[in-house]
């Protein structure tokens, strides 16, 4: 059918779906909050009631990397045998990335307004991860292997918690994961 001399040619018809089209904008009440709120740096109004939450998954994470460098420091100065050496060095080399995670952890607690928990009497507590005191480089190995695979389920978890809830708290988690795994492959490596 033409159209009508009287109705446009370029007239676009409705559906239901553009009338539930709600259009992308900007909260202003939460810009004018960010321009007044100087005294919370970079936690601005979208972390809403997730803030407390997120710092204290991050200082359960943080727990779990400090006991993961203690554990792999007592491996490193503890390993004996044939093998141990190359072993023990790269108990040392996971050591210091586990040492680096925590200080990245703690370094996003702060961004967020919360305080890192360094606590050595709760520290085991709030670990997701064990320590280990094994003598043996084999189940040295093995209590390593089971503690990559906790931390990695643990992150996994915790990416999908915090979401689009803080973007950059996920990305950390997304970068300490893939090292978590690295660890994991390496041990598992080793096991064979």
């Amino acid at each position: 059918m033409n159209p009508s001399p009287q109705q446009p040619t370029n007239v676009k018809q409705l559906s239901i779906a553009d009338h539930d089209h709600v259009p992308m904008q900007l909260d202003e009440a939460a810009l004018d909050a960010a321009r007044h709120s100087l005294d919370q740096a970079s936690v601005t109004p979208s972390y809403g009631p997730w803030r407390a939450d997120i710092c204290k998954l991050l200082n359960d994470a943080l727990a779990t990397e400090l006991v993961c460098v203690l554990r792999y420091k007592r491996h490193h100065f503890t390993a004996v045998g044939l093998a141990s050496p190359k072993i023990a060095d790269e108990f040392l080399v996971h050591a210091n990335e586990e040492s680096a995670h925590a200080d990245r952890l703690a370094k996003r607690i702060v961004q967020l307004g919360g305080k890192p928990d360094f606590s050595p009497d709760t520290l085991t507590q709030r670990s997701h991860a064990d320590y280990d005191d094994s003598n043996d480089l084999k189940a040295m190995i093995k209590a390593n292997l089971i503690a990559e695979r906790v931390a990695i389920e643990a992150y996994t978890q915790l990416i999908a918690l915090i979401g689009e809830k803080d973007s950059t708290s996920r990305r950390l988690l997304e970068d300490i994961l893939a090292d978590e795994q690295e660890h994991a492959e390496e041990l598992a490596d080793w096991l064979a």
